[in-house]
């Protein structure tokens, strides 16, 4: 295990303490603001369909620009929420977790629509919030079978199976919790520079997203649009 997973590993059970709402049900929180909107941020199926006229109604150029454009947005809250180094990490952490789901879900989201699946259905949200993981540690999950599918499949699945709701979003909410506070806390512990740290902090949540988002091109197929 790598020093970022392990000092990930030992933060997250800190970062729960220090910030209480980052339990499971922050991810679904999560999913409901992306797909709904928060603040500057357009419900993700309005933000797909903007980027799907701009594109004359190619479906395959929209979902590149959604994914583009969040990333973007990824690189921007990765930064400022990075800027404080050590004094501020405990405070900077809980918020880069949130933000960086709300975006991920949020692009995830867009692609999902465009690809013709119905936001609003159990089954898809579940697949968005699983496509979070990355391609990596969905198989591994189901190889272990701790995910019944892929996310294909979970959004097509003949019925919506509730108890995968708390499954999903108990391995998701641990998952940007490691990854984050153990990226975050690394390279600041590494460096000891606030500025160094808000770079690093956006090229990881840049990469990261963009990684989801091609993830999420690959997996979703179309399916008819209603």
């Amino acid at each position: 295990m790598g020093f970022k997973d392990t000092v990930g590993r030992q933060l997250a059970p800190k970062v729960a303490e220090l910030a209480p709402g980052l339990t499971t049900q922050f991810v679904r929180e999560a999913l409901h603001r992306a797909i709904d909107g928060v603040g500057p941020l357009k419900p993700a199926a309005a933000a797909a369909e903007e980027q799907l006229r701009e594109q004359s109604g190619n479906v395959e150029r929209a979902i590149h620009e959604v994914i583009e454009n969040n990333v973007r947005i990824a690189a921007g809250q990765g930064f400022l929420t990075n800027l404080g180094g050590l004094a501020t990490a405990t405070i900077a952490i809980p918020a880069n977790i949130t933000g960086l789901a709300i975006i991920q879900c949020r692009m995830v989201a867009g692609i999902a629509h465009l690809r013709g699946h119905e936001l609003a259905d159990p089954r898809v949200r579940n697949a968005i919030l699983a496509l979070l993981l990355g391609d990596e540690k969905v198989d591994e999950l189901v190889r272990t079978r701790q995910l019944p599918a892929p996310p294909m499949a979970i959004a097509t699945a003949p019925a919506h199976d509730a108890n995968l709701d708390g499954t999903i979003a108990t391995v998701v909410a641990t998952d940007l919790i490691t990854r984050v506070a153990g990226k975050r806390m690394a390279v600041t512990v590494g460096r000891r520079v606030p500025v160094v740290g808000g770079l690093v902090g956006l090229g990881a949540d840049a990469y990261a997203t963009w990684r989801v988002g091609r993830y999420a091109d690959r997996e979703l197929l179309p399916r008819t649009r209603r």
